[in-house]
């Protein structure tokens, strides 16, 4: 009798975790969201202004994590969010590829802020997007020390990579294509 209530809870319980897991299970946009979340609040804690700089662009591109791979022939891809005023209005890819000599591997998160309505409206508007060409973008070149809110740039779409992990040979947004997606 004991066994057959211990066979029956143990059903009990394997039937519950079977039909409820995709009740707890997070979506594609809830994983983007979180790790998107989580890439903001390391780049505001590591950089002196990063919350204010942030808050004062027009938008900003969130990749929590690219993956940038190669071995002669290299690619990369990531998925992030566009937020403006903090909140989400679309999700995106990035992807490249390139040719020529190269190997390792590398991930690293990339904040891409639009500091000017202009800029923001023509990416929104675009139906994918690609740097080099449809805009230029600035890679950000500042140290830990400096407060990003002081800053100035010169163009009006500035890239801060951070959280690099693994080797491999310079960062280059040219060619990187951005296109919305639906997760």
């Amino acid at each position: 009798m004991k066994l057959l209530k211990l066979s029956s809870a143990l059903l009990a319980m394997v039937l519950v975790f079977t039909f409820s897991t995709p009740l707890f299970a997070d979506t594609a946009a809830q994983k983007i969201e979180k790790r998107s979340n989580a890439a903001v609040a390391k780049f505001i804690k590591e950089f002196k202004g990063a919350e204010q700089f942030i808050n004062n662009a027009s938008g900003y591109l969130v990749f929590p994590k690219i993956t940038k791979a190669g071995l002669m022939v290299g690619g990369s891809y990531g998925e992030g969010v566009l937020r403006v005023n903090g909140q989400t209005q679309h999700y995106y890819s990035v992807t490249s590829a390139s040719l020529g000599f190269q190997w390792g591997a590398q991930q690293h998160a990339m904040i891409i802020a639009f500091l000017s309505d202009t800029s923001l409206r023509n990416f929104i508007a675009s139906n994918g997007w690609e740097a080099g060409v449809d805009g230029t973008i600035t890679i950000a070149d500042w140290g830990k020390s400096k407060d990003l809110s002081s800053l100035s740039f010169e163009k009006p779409i500035v890239a801060f990579i951070f959280g690099e992990k693994g080797l491999m040979g310079g960062i280059s947004l040219e060619g990187n294509k951005f296109q919305r997606i639906v997760p």
